[in-house]
């Protein structure tokens, strides 16, 4: 894809910053701001539906194998996510899928209930693609070998970052056996620094996360564990109707998640019993971070099945405290502990807090949990009209996409059983746990509509999906989704509603800066940038701020007490700001 770079001119000097605030330029360019092109592709507002399914015609083969023989071990419906990264720094977002593989030491390839389709091993494919006026041309190449990964585990899920601030992503790949840390080399490749780093983990991890806890600059690591599940002891659990059936968390001891901090010479140490992470237990699925009590440091919150969720606020000195059951968000408004799995966090209703969403079991209801600021929650599901239509599914990966910009966080969820339907069973379906997908709107007055009839097959059409990741693949302002499908295909969800819509991009930002525009009308539009939260997956860590047909005046990014204030910011463009 080419680029250009222009220069901004703001009325009042090309960057109007607060009294006393510095700010660093993007290396190499002579402009404060460099403007990565619009929309490659125009098209009105008018579309039939809101995501299109491009894989097929993109290039996007993979398929997912969950190695099931018939034996119902646990993890074989519980993974999978994947990421959506730039890792060859050429500009747009590459995907990279987490692969299962034979569970148990004596399995063979031909006892698998479903064919494998192509190598095992993870796959990473380089997007290659062009997009033009809504049609995708040329292909994403799969580039697995020439990058070096030959990671052949059970795949979970990862997380991306520069842990060691060479410029360039490292992936850190959470599994059901061994944890392995992936540093770039920057030419697009990978070499396996598990060992070197530190970072190991023998115990079942899923959802992970790299963040700067202690302000030192480098990125720190977090691995959420799930519970001690031993092939070889495989216990057996029945149906209501006494058929086998998979058995749920409560048959397993749960483990403590993981912290590691990161030294800054390339390796990490392992703080999980001192910062009090490890002093407790859970059946960690996902994991987000941000300042939930806004007092400027970064907390994590972690989504546990079954059991109740942990809000780990961040005293500073490397020490943490589980403060969730004050905070409201250990448990549902009932006082009842949910089979959390996937999270969300954003300003959905415009206050300039983040508020929390979480996925859970069929008739638990998914979880909206409104900031009423300081760290406390309520729960909100009935009034956002969110609990009902989610009652009969089961839930894991989540986005809090705008997907038609009109600057009111929307909710993209993935939905897949995780046990027996038996409808499905009866009419011998081979892997009977499909359900369709979500799509909510945002009113923005508090409450949300379902829109899944309108927004394509890759909602409507029933799979089992577990992860989900979202970024602008295609530079157009629209915001796209990666749906990763356990025990079958991707799903490429390109964005048709958002195209021709007005929006504010903003890329180069670190993990955990906050960020706001104020319109022309006064309206303030607040937003947080991370890659983390979803279900075992990592997203674009460009925003995209959409601005309902209306003028920005002021951008306002907020860098830990040092923030920047740019006046009349361009509009259909990604402002690139680094230090």
């Amino acid at each position: 894809m080419s680029s250009r770079f222009l220069q901004h001119q703001d009325p009042r000097g090309p960057l109007a910053a607060v009294p006393g605030l510095f700010v660093t330029l993007l290396a190499g360019l002579a402009s404060a701001l460099a403007l990565v092109p619009a929309a490659l592709f125009a098209a009105g507002p008018g579309a039939t539906t809101v995501f299109r399914d491009a894989a097929d015609e993109a290039g996007l083969t993979f398929r997912h194998f969950n190695g099931m023989i018939g034996s119902f071990y646990f993890p074989e419906m519980t993974g999978q996510g994947g990421a959506l990264f730039d890792f060859d720094g050429d500009g747009d977002l590459d995907v990279y899928f987490r692969q299962g593989t034979l569970l148990g030491q004596g399995d063979t390839p031909d006892q698998a209930l479903f064919p494998i389709a192509g190598p095992l091993g993870d796959r990473l494919y380089r997007n290659d693609t062009s997009f033009e006026n809504g049609a995708v041309g040329n292909r994403f190449v799969d580039v697995s070998a020439s990058a070096g990964l030959r990671e052949t585990g059970y795949g979970m899920g990862m997380a991306v970052g520069d842990y060691d601030g060479d410029g360039h992503l490292d992936v850190y790949l959470t599994n059901y056996d061994d944890n392995q840390m992936w540093r770039s080399r920057g030419d697009g490749s990978f070499e396996n620094v598990t060992a070197k780093t530190g970072t190991g983990e023998s115990r079942w991890s899923t959802s992970s996360t790299f963040l700067d806890l202690d302000d030192d600059g480098d990125l720190d690591l977090f691995s959420a564990n799930y519970v001690h599940f031993d092939v070889d002891k495989n216990p057996t659990c029945f149906a209501s109707t006494s058929a086998r059936d998979y058995c749920g968390p409560s048959a397993f001891a749960s483990e403590p998640d993981r912290l590691w901090r990161n030294r800054g010479d390339g390796t990490f140490e392992d703080v999980s019993v001192e910062s009090g992470i490890a002093r407790v237990r859970g059946a960690g699925l996902g994991v987000i971070s941000g300042d939930f009590n806004s007092d400027g440091k970064p907390d994590l919150y972690v989504a546990n099945d079954g059991e109740a969720n942990h809000l780990w606020l961040n005293r500073g000195k490397g020490v943490f405290v589980d403060d969730a059951l004050f905070s409201g968000t250990a448990f549902n408004r009932h006082g009842s502990p949910e089979a959390s799995m996937g999270l969300a966090s954003a300003d959905f209703d415009g206050d300039g807090r983040e508020d929390l969403f979480l996925t859970h079991l069929a008739q638990e209801s998914n979880t909206f949990y409104r900031s009423l600021g300081d760290g406390l929650f309520e729960d909100r599901s009935r009034e956002t009209q969110l609990a009902a239509p989610s009652m009969p599914y089961t839930s894991f990966g989540v986005a809090p996409v705008d997907f038609d910009n009109d600057g009111w966080p929307d909710l993209a969820v993935a939905n897949g059983a995780v046990r027996i339907l038996l409808d499905l069973a009866s009419s011998g379906d081979r892997y009977p746990l499909e359900q369709p997908n979500q799509l909510f709107r945002n009113r923005g007055d508090g409450s949300f509509e379902e829109v899944t009839g309108r927004a394509g097959s890759g909602f409507t059409d029933a799979e089992v999906s577990r992860g989900l990741a979202s970024g602008d693949l295609d530079q157009d302002g629209a915001v796209d989704l990666v749906i990763f499908n356990n025990n079958g295909p991707v799903r490429l969800l390109m964005n048709q509603a958002a195209r021709g819509a007005s929006w504010l991009g903003v890329a180069g930002l670190s993990t955990g800066t906050n960020l706001k525009v104020i319109t022309r009308s006064g309206r303030g539009l607040a937003r947080g940038v991370r890659t983390d939260g979803s279900y075992c997956s990592s997203s674009d860590s460009r925003l995209v701020v959409g601005l309902g047909g209306e003028r920005p005046v002021e951008l306002h990014v907020g860098r830990r007490g040092r923030p920047i204030r740019i006046y009349d910011p361009p509009v259909d463009v990604y402002l690139v700001i680094a230090r």
